[in-house]
């Protein structure tokens, strides 16, 4: 355990973005499962509220801009 004042405030900060990412990280992984089990009708209609996510993951830094592109690429092959 940190002794140093700044140090005990960097372990709380880092738990805070390690909780944010991983709510993040996880909703657009539900996401891209729920759309890979979708039928072909609602396919169509979700496709822009996944590519939401997949952005709001990219601007929040929790992917990289390459794997962004890359989930979106993915998707739109299959849709």
């Amino acid at each position: 355990m940190a002794n140093i004042k700044s140090a005990e405030k960097r372990i709380r900060q880092a738990a805070r973005k390690q909780a944010r990412n991983r709510a993040v990280r996880s909703r657009l992984r539900t996401a891209v499962k729920k759309y890979r089990q979708a039928e072909d009708k609602e396919k169509a209609r979700a496709v822009p509220g996944i590519f939401s996510d997949i952005d709001r993951a990219r601007q929040k830094g929790v992917i990289h801009k390459n794997a962004a592109a890359r989930y979106k690429s993915r998707l739109a092959k299959k849709a």
